[in-house]
């Protein structure tokens, strides 16, 4: 199990909560997270389309190349040009993994056909989770009320925050607008010259995801509830609560609560990955 120590440098684009920013805490990066100050986002958006239809024309049991032969040799992407196949499939794997050996994309994979309506959702954050650049548009969104609208100015200056003088203004821009679109698709965000919050609808299946991505960044017991990885799903701390009560009840994880004492374990949800951690 690759683990790496919490170091207050490692993680310049996590803020708002997403990792535990404790000295001591460690990291479980070989889930599949991807730090850094680069991301696909210089030139896609997350992609939600596109997963889905790769998703759906794979068994949830196929093998990584499974996945290359539907998109490269079977098209059901419906490309033009090998070279443009192989390129979407590139940068659906930066986003997803989409290689049943990487934890996040097995989840999501194990999670995806449970509940239609929690797709965008799963996808979203495992495209935060493995996008750095995505994730340094975060604060921009999650602080705005419920029918504020964005400020696309506000988002570049946390992107620029993120990445200093790495990419030019033409470039974060251009991930701005991106980042923007994959808000959109999540449910985040809504219109298209103008940008408008909205929450969206936690669920059993996103609340699992989000412990799931917590424990992998460091959090633990109630902290779980509390993380940036909750707050994505504009949920509160007791509701989230609640919805890990029902995917304990339906299947997904093993859950006990004493007062303000919360034991988790996350081997039903991916035994692989999580055998023996709480």
């Amino acid at each position: 199990m690759a683990m790496v120590n919490y170091s207050p440098a490692s993680l310049p684009a996590f803020k708002i909560s997403f990792s535990a920013e404790k000295p001591g805490r460690f990291l479980r990066l070989d889930l599949g997270f991807r730090l850094g100050q680069r991301g696909t986002h210089t030139s896609r958006t997350m992609m939600l389309p596109e997963l889905s239809a790769v998703l759906a024309a794979v068994p949830a049991t196929g093998s990584r190349q499974n996945y290359v032969d539907a998109v490269v040799e079977g098209n059901c992407l419906r490309k033009p040009t090998t070279s443009t196949r192989r390129l979407t499939l590139q940068r659906l794997s930066e986003l997803y993994g989409i290689d049943p050996d990487v934890p996040i994309f097995r989840v999501l994979r194990r999670l995806w056909t449970l509940d239609p309506a929690s797709q965008a959702l799963l996808a979203f954050s495992a495209a935060l989770a493995r996008d750095p650049l995505l994730m340094a548009t975060a604060q921009s969104v999650l602080s705005l009320a419920d029918g504020a609208q964005l400020q696309r100015d506000t988002m570049k200056t946390h992107l620029r925050l993120a990445v200093g003088e790495r990419l030019n203004d033409s470039t974060l821009g251009k991930v701005a607008r991106n980042a923007a679109s994959s808000w959109t698709q999540s449910g985040h965000l809504n219109g298209r010259t103008f940008k408008i919050r909205r929450r969206v609808r936690a669920t059993p299946q996103t609340v699992a995801f989000a412990l799931y991505l917590g424990v992998g960044l460091g959090f633990k017991g109630t902290e779980l509830l509390t993380s940036g990885w909750i707050k994505i799903l504009d949920c509160t701390p007791s509701h989230a609560l609640d919805l890990a009560i029902e995917a304990k009840r339906i299947g997904l994880l093993d859950l006990r609560v004493a007062g303000d004492v919360l034991d988790l374990n996350l081997e039903r949800l991916d035994q692989k990955s999580m055998g023996g951690t709480r």
